[in-house]
């Protein structure tokens, strides 16, 4: 049986990822993050998260371009 305290869920994965939460919930849904969801919440186990947290590396999209007059 798997203890719940051996998980994260959204929030606290992105804390420790330094990224939103909304968007530990898209890289759920991608599957590039291995988690599994309960309901309407996703559990990431701690291991997972640890093992991705290591690999990965956030990029910030495209900046907007300044509209001059």
């Amino acid at each position: 049986m798997t203890r719940i305290d051996s998980y994260h869920g959204v929030i606290e994965a992105g804390r420790l990822l330094n990224i939103h939460p909304e968007t530990v919930k898209r890289l759920c849904r991608q599957g590039d993050l291995p988690a599994t969801k309960l309901r309407n919440t996703w559990l990431i186990s701690k291991k997972d998260l640890a093992k991705f947290a290591s690999s990965y590396n956030p990029k910030h999209g495209p900046r907007k371009k300044k509209v001059e007059d």
